[in-house]
C-alpha cells in the first residue's frame, strides 16, 4: 500500500510548514486528488492515522477534495471536462487531448494551533 508512504511525505511537509511558522500542533489537513493521481483516497484516509502517529498532526483532521479532470485539445485548443477511462476533447471529440487537472496530490491547506491562537497557512505544493 503506497499510500502509506505518500501520508508519510504529506506529514513531513506538513511538520516543516508548522515548524516554519512556531506551531505545536497541526489541527487540519486538506489534500486535493485527481483521479488520475495514482492514490486511492479511501486508503490514504485508513493509511493518514499510522502517519500522524507521534507528530505534530497526531490527531488532526484529513479532509479529501477530489478534482475533476479536465483536458486541453491539440487540434481546437479548447479545454473540456473529461473522464478517466474517456479523455476525449469534448468540444469537437478529437483524442489528440493534454490533461490539464485530474492527475495531482496538492496539500491546499494546513490549520496550525499556535501558542496564541489557532491559525491557518495556506500551503499548495505538489507532493
Amino acid at each position: 500500500m503506497h499510500e502509506l508512504s505518500v501520508c508519510q511525505s504529506v506529514i513531513s511537509q506538513v511538520e516543516q510548514i508548522a515548524r516554519t511558522h512556531g506551531s505545536k500542533a497541526v489541527s487540519l489537513v486538506q489534500l486535493s486528488i485527481g483521479p488520475l493521481s495514482g492514490v486511492e483516497p479511501a486508503l490514504l484516509a485508513q493509511a493518514f492515522p499510522l502517519a500522524q502517529a507521534g507528530t505534530l498532526a497526531e490527531g488532526a483532521v484529513l479532509e479529501l477534495e477530489s478534482l475533476p479532470i479536465r483536458v486541453r485539445c491539440r487540434s481546437c485548443n479548447a479545454e473540456s471536462d473529461a473522464t478517466a477511462n474517456r479523455l476525449l476533447c469534448g468540444v469537437c471529440g478529437d483524442w489528440q487531448t493534454t490533461i490539464i487537472s485530474g492527475d495531482e496530490l496538492l496539500l491546499t491547506r494546513v490549520e496550525l494551533i499556535t501558542e496564541n491562537e489557532h491559525e491557518t497557512a495556506k500551503e499548495s505544493a505538489h507532493v
